[in-house]
C-alpha cells in the first residue's frame, strides 16, 4: 500500500522533541511518507529555547513548492509559522489544494514572543478558513476569540483541554452543521509532554491523508498521543519528549 505524502510545514526542534522532528516520527510511526518546509530553526532542549533563526519567506515557499511539484501531497500539516508575512504566503501557497490541511495555530513568534497582533490573526484567519481542522489550545482559542469567535467563523476545530485543570483531560471537536463532539480521559501525570500539540496534529494529518473521517482521525490520534506520554524515555531536566518511537 502507499504511504500517504504528509507536508508539515513548521519550525524545527534541535532536541527531537517537537516540531518538525515531532511530525517527522509522528508520520512515519503512523505509516505515511514525512515532507517538512521548515519555518524555522531553534537551538532548544526540554529547558527553553536558546536561540532561533527564521527562514526567509521565499524558502519556505521553495519548500513548499519543491514537495507539491514533483512528490505531491495527501494531507498538510501546519505548525509554527512565526510571522503573518509566512502565515500568508503559506495561505496562498495551499488556497485550491484539495487535500486535508491541518493547522496548529501556533501563536509564538521566531523571537519568542507572543503572535496576537491584528495582522498575525487576520493571517490566522485565512488559514482556519481553508483547513479541514484548526487544532487550538486553551491560549490560543482565547487570543483567536474563544468559542463564539470560532463559531462566527464557521470552521471545524478542535478545543485541545490539556493546558486546562483537572483530572481529566477534554477534547471537543466542533464541526459547522453537526452535534459537538467530546472525548475525555484521566490526565497523565508526566512532566514529559514536548510536542503534544505538534504530535496531535500531525497524526490527524496523518490519518485524515489515510482516508479516515475527522471524527476517527482525531480519536485515533488522541490515542496515539497517550501511547507516547506512557512510552516516554525520560530524557532531559525539562518538559521532556514523548515516546514516539515506542508506540505500535
Amino acid at each position: 500500500m502507499t504511504p500517504p505524502r504528509i507536508l508539515s510545514i513548521a519550525g524545527s526542534d534541535s532536541s527531537g522533541g517537537a516540531g518538525i522532528q515531532a511530525d517527522i516520527k509522528t508520520v512515519t510511526m503512523l505509516g505515511g511518507y514525512a515532507m517538512t518546509a521548515v519555518t524555522a530553526l531553534t537551538a532548544q532542549n526540554t529547558t527553553g529555547v536558546a536561540m532561533v533563526a527564521a527562514s526567509a519567506p521565499d524558502m519556505v515557499r521553495a519548500q513548499i513548492d519543491a514537495c507539491l511539484d514533483d512528490i505531491g501531497v495527501d494531507a498538510v500539516k501546519i505548525g509554527m509559522l512565526g510571522s503573518a508575512q509566512v502565515a500568508t504566503l503559506v495561505a496562498e501557497r495551499l488556497a485550491g489544494l484539495e487535500v486535508p490541511i491541518v493547522f496548529d495555530p501556533v501563536m509564538v513568534s521566531t523571537s519568542g514572543a507572543v503572535l496576537a497582533d491584528d495582522a498575525t490573526i487576520a493571517a490566522f484567519e485565512r488559514l482556519m478558513a481553508l483547513a479541514t481542522l484548526t487544532t487550538p489550545n486553551v491560549a490560543e482559542l482565547e487570543a483567536l476569540g474563544g468559542d463564539a469567535a470560532m463559531a462566527r467563523r464557521g470552521v471545524a476545530y478542535l478545543a485541545k483541554g490539556g493546558d486546562a485543570g483537572g483530572a481529566e483531560v477534554v477534547d471537543r471537536l466542533v464541526v459547522p452543521g453537526e452535534p459537538p463532539r467530546q472525548w475525555s480521559a484521566p490526565r497523565i501525570d508526566t512532566r514529559h509532554t514536548h510536542g503534544t500539540g505538534c504530535t496531535l496534529s500531525s497524526a490527524i494529518a496523518t490519518l485524515l491523508g489515510m482516508g479516515l473521517p475527522l471524527d476517527e482521525a482525531v480519536e485515533d490520534a488522541r490515542e496515539f498521543v497517550r501511547a507516547a506520554l506512557l512510552a516516554a524515555p525520560g530524557f532531559g531536566a525539562g518538559h521532556g519528549p514523548l515516546g514516539h518511537q515506542a508506540v505500535r
